[in-house]
C-alpha cells in the first residue's frame, strides 16, 4: 500500500479519537483500532515506513505517534 494514503488514514482515526476527553483513552483507542482493523500487511508497511523514517510519516499527528509507539 501507498505510504501517504496509510498515514492519511492514520489521521483520519487520530482526528476521530482526538475529540475523546480522555487522552489516554483516545490514545488507546487509536492503538486498537489500528491493531483490530487493519490487515497485517498495512500495518508492517506502515511501521515499517516510520522505523525507516520515510518523509510521509512527518505527517502523523503527535496522537497518532503515541499510539503507534504502543504497537511496537
Amino acid at each position: 500500500m501507498d505510504i501517504e494514503k496509510l498515514v492519511r488514514m492514520a489521521n483520519q482515526i487520530g482526528t476521530f479519537f482526538e475529540a475523546m476527553p480522555d487522552h489516554a483513552e483516545a490514545v488507546e483507542g487509536i492503538a486498537l483500532h489500528i491493531q483490530k482493523f487493519w490487515e497485517p500487511r498495512m500495518r508492517r508497511e506502515f511501521l515499517g515506513a516510520l522505523d525507516a523514517g520515510h518523509a510521509e510519516t512527518a505527517a502523523l499527528r503527535p496522537i497518532v505517534k503515541e499510539a503507534v509507539q504502543r504497537l511496537h
